[in-house]
């Protein structure tokens, strides 16, 4: 594994979906995360599996923690100061993980139909 400075997200880069809400994303962190497609990425992070790039986004830290789905776009927004209370909701409030973790997984199985 190489070493980071910064997260790094690794999304879809194939579905126009996922491209519009790491555009969203981008904007957010502002240069705190870099973004990268899972074709781009697969090469340099062997660790995760082609199947879980395919499921969800993946956050790597750059310590090297992996994280994905909802946990992975609240952690990777929390980059940017202004934006951590989402991560906080996720994290302290009973409840709000595993129903944001739901969202995530309805919306990612469902997402070839927003292309």
């Amino acid at each position: 594994m190489e070493p980071r400075n910064q997260p790094v997200l690794i999304y879809d880069g194939d579905c126009n979906f996922c491209r519009r809400w790491i555009a969203r994303w981008r904007h957010v962190t502002q240069g705190r995360v870099d973004y990268v497609s899972s074709g781009e990425a697969a090469h340099r992070f062997p660790q995760i599996s082609q199947e879980q790039f395919q499921s969800s986004v993946q956050l790597v830290e750059p310590d090297g923690a992996v994280y994905d789905g909802a946990e992975a776009v609240f952690r990777a927004l929390a980059h940017n100061p202004g934006y951590r209370w989402p991560q906080w909701f996720y994290l302290n409030v009973p409840g709000v993980a595993p129903v944001a973790e739901f969202v995530y997984r309805f919306v990612a199985r469902n997402r070839g139909s927003c292309n």
